[in-house]
């Protein structure tokens, strides 16, 4: 599935029973792991986020972001949603 974020948007937190792969493809983005410093993607980038790991990603907030994301094994891969990321969280 690709997905485009405008500028300054972003998941919520959140947590997947399986491995999340992102290929980014266009523009610049944020990719941060809870309790971890926020790293800096761009287009041919690639993530692998391990299971019950609590994540987000978005746009960076000067530019609009792309990136394919791959969800092994989707009947089995469960999100669990949680809260939003704040502003402060966002901007560190």
């Amino acid at each position: 599935m690709t997905i485009t974020f405008k500028a300054g948007s972003r998941t919520r937190w959140h947590i997947h029973s399986g491995t999340q792969i992102l290929l980014c493809t266009a523009g610049h983005g944020w990719y941060q792991e809870k309790g971890k410093p926020a790293q800096p993607l761009q287009a041919g980038d690639a993530v692998n986020i391990r299971p019950g790991v609590e994540h987000w990603h978005g746009a960076a907030s000067d530019s609009e972001f792309s990136h394919i994301s791959i969800i092994p094994n989707p009947k089995e891969n469960k999100d669990t949603w949680l809260e939003a990321v704040s502003e402060e969280e966002y901007l560190l």
